[in-house]
């Protein structure tokens, strides 16, 4: 069993890193923060066999404590580690920053310049993330993270400001974060971990794409056109996105198209791969009797009883598949086909159908004609 510290534990960062250590069994995690005293972080770092330091100060209310809580915390920390022989390996959450001339800056690099220094000096393996701009789950909105406020705000509808939107930022996904630091702890013993990491992936965004995919995500619900999240950036951001949403605001309403056989609700809509709705057909009530030159379908009944029938537009013969909600099967409906779906059961039934473009009313490519 191995036993892990992270300072910094209940920030952005920290809370990731730490849920994903939790789940390991070979591993007892430590957490300190700025709510425990200077003893208590002295009792962690001794009984610790690795070390994350993520701790720091990025909003004093004036600028002398950037050198007090980046490189006083870190020293102090060090000291611990000198003072009672210990060759802990550590991993220091830095900033891009260090590499600016300001107080944040140079609290950062002096940080971890100390770091290095230990390293050497006791032989110990050391780890230094300069990191980007991060975003995901947990990040703290209107304090130093122009994705989380973001999120926070159009969610809510509150107005963001966006005074350049060619201006490009450079981001780092919080999973890929957490990733690459418990990798860093895995490192075999044998290799001499004395140097800078930077994040294998990461993705460069202008501020006014930022703004246009966050905006299509809020409303995406009035719209039910989501983004196709085709590249690992759009489906991270989504995911960030939605974990700001008001806890009492979880829930929307699809629009239920009612009349005499039931009724039908649109529930997802995408550009590129088609759309899925929902229906409840009542008893002995037929859906369907059109055909497609083009576009395509897939039914899957989740309740009840009913049969799909099919003829080819030119032919006599009917072609029928007996489908029920407990024994699952998808019916594929190609084209050339005029095809329907009936209720044969005694009870209302509830199919799930997938199309694979959005209807278009000036070109439906949807032809009546009875089975």
């Amino acid at each position: 069993m191995k036993t892990v510290l992270v300072t910094g534990a209940y920030g952005f960062i920290g809370r990731n890193l730490v849920a994903s250590l939790n789940r390991r069994e070979d591993i007892e995690v430590l957490k300190i923060d700025s709510k425990h005293s200077l003893q208590q972080l002295e009792e962690c770092v001794l009984k610790a066999d690795f070390i994350y330091h993520l701790a720091g100060i990025n909003r004093p209310e004036n600028t002398e404590e950037f050198m007090t809580g980046n490189l006083g915390y870190t020293q102090y920390l060090i000291n611990i580690l000198n003072s009672n022989g210990k060759k802990t390996p550590i991993l220091l959450s830095s900033s891009i920053q260090a590499e600016q001339d300001n107080p944040y800056g140079n609290s950062k690099r002096a940080a971890e310049k100390a770091i290095v220094d230990y390293g050497r000096e006791q032989g110990a393996r050391t780890f230094i993330y300069r990191l980007p701009n991060v975003f995901g789950k947990w990040s703290r909105p209107n304090y130093n993270s122009v994705v989380a406020t973001w999120c926070y705000n159009i969610s809510r509808e509150i107005p963001i400001q966006v005074n350049n939107p060619e201006a490009e930022v450079k981001l780092v996904y919080i999973d890929d974060v957490v990733e690459s630091f418990i990798g860093a702890m895995d490192t075999p013993e044998t290799l001499n971990a004395i140097d800078y990491h930077d994040i294998s992936r990461s993705f460069n965004v202008k501020l006014k794409d930022l703004e246009s995919s966050l905006v299509s995500f809020k409303a995406s619900r009035n719209t039910l056109v989501i983004s196709d999240l085709k590249s690992d950036f759009e489906r991270f951001l989504y995911s960030t996105y939605l974990s700001y949403l008001p806890e009492d605001d979880f829930g929307y309403d699809l629009e239920m198209k009612h009349d005499n056989r039931g009724w039908l609700a649109e529930f997802i809509k995408t550009e590129y791969s088609g759309q899925v709705f929902i229906s409840r057909t009542k008893p002995g009530i037929t859906r369907g009797n059109h055909w497609h030159h083009t576009k395509v379908e897939k039914f899957l009944v989740i309740e009840g009883e009913a049969v799909v029938k099919f003829r080819q537009i030119e032919g006599d013969q009917i072609i029928e598949y007996p489908v029920n909600g407990s024994a699952l099967r998808v019916i594929d409906i190609p084209p050339g086909y005029t095809h329907s779906i009936t209720n044969t059961g005694s009870t209302d039934v509830i199919t799930l159908f997938w199309a694979n473009e959005l209807f278009n009313p000036n070109k439906p490519d949807t032809y009546y004609l009875e089975v």
